[in-house]
């Protein structure tokens, strides 16, 4: 797991939102697809398409097949996400890493229900603003905070959402 290719994916999402764009891709890994579809299932991204170098049809974005996989294409690879704005103003407004490629953080359930309830927890700051989001990495797949303590598991902490 390269949490150097998921900074650069929250920077990524992050500035593509400030620009307003409605359409933007991310290289394609296992890890950065689950992340990217955690964050569509909390709100944050209208859609999540896998796809090659050029950017699938806007009105059949759903519905798009993308060509198969082989060895020649893997390398260019990409998930194309739709990104979401309420108001003119965009959803995904700030996304940052909380754990470095230096220095990973892992927290048990005790300590994610004490960020969930919006107090620190060692050196990670409480969920206090409406909407905010912490991803976490399980051995069940990347899950949202608020969940890891309704199903009782703990993990690495990835990314900040807000």
């Amino acid at each position: 797991m390269s949490l150097v290719n998921l900074a650069n994916v929250c920077s990524h999402l992050q500035n593509a939102s400030k620009a307003r764009l409605g359409l933007t891709s991310v290289p394609s890994s296992n890890m950065i697809l689950t992340v990217t579809l955690a964050l569509q299932s909390s709100g944050f991204l209208s859609s999540v398409t896998r796809g090659g170098l050029n950017p699938p049809p806007l009105d059949s974005l759903a519905t798009y097949e993308s060509e198969p996989v082989t060895q020649e294409n893997v390398a260019t690879r990409r998930l194309w996400l739709g990104l979401k704005y309420w108001n003119n103003e965009p959803v995904l407004s700030k996304m940052t890493m909380v754990s470095k490629p230096t220095k990973r953080i892992w927290m048990d359930v005790e300590g994610l229900g004490k960020i969930v309830r919006g107090r620190d927890a060692d050196f990670v700051r409480g969920l206090t603003k409406t909407g905010e989001c912490l991803f976490v990495s399980t051995d069940r797949g990347v899950m949202e905070s608020r969940e890891c303590v309704e199903r009782k598991v703990g993990g690495m902490l990835l990314c900040r959402v807000l």
